[in-house]
């Protein structure tokens, strides 16, 4: 796992983990670097502000997926997103009352 060195990441347990010191101007050391983590956040933040506007606790599993589909396919041309996407719903359904929560999916 590559992380910041913020105090934060320390107590991490379970992962090799490589940290890289924003604080003393280092922002890459070989293939370490957190640019990627940073502009799924960046993305799932402008979500959040400009298309979202709220994000509960009981959903945010589904915010966090529905953002990272969208980082996974941020190269690909809008025709190529679009198909991906269809291709992703084919199949699947998402009933209200499972939405909601009155019965279990």
């Amino acid at each position: 796992m590559y992380t910041a060195d913020a105090r934060a990441c320390i107590g991490l347990t379970g992962f090799k983990r490589k940290a890289i010191k924003h604080g003393a101007g280092e922002y890459v050391r070989k293939q370490a670097h957190t640019s990627g983590i940073e502009s799924f956040w960046s993305m799932l933040k402008r979500g959040y502000v400009g298309a979202c506007h709220k994000m509960s606790f009981k959903h945010l599993d589904r915010y966090a997926a529905e953002f990272a589909g969208r980082h996974n396919v941020r190269r690909l041309d809008t025709a190529q997103q679009l198909s991906a996407l269809a291709l992703g719903m084919s199949g699947k359904s998402l009933p209200y009352a499972v939405l909601i929560g009155r019965r279990s999916g």
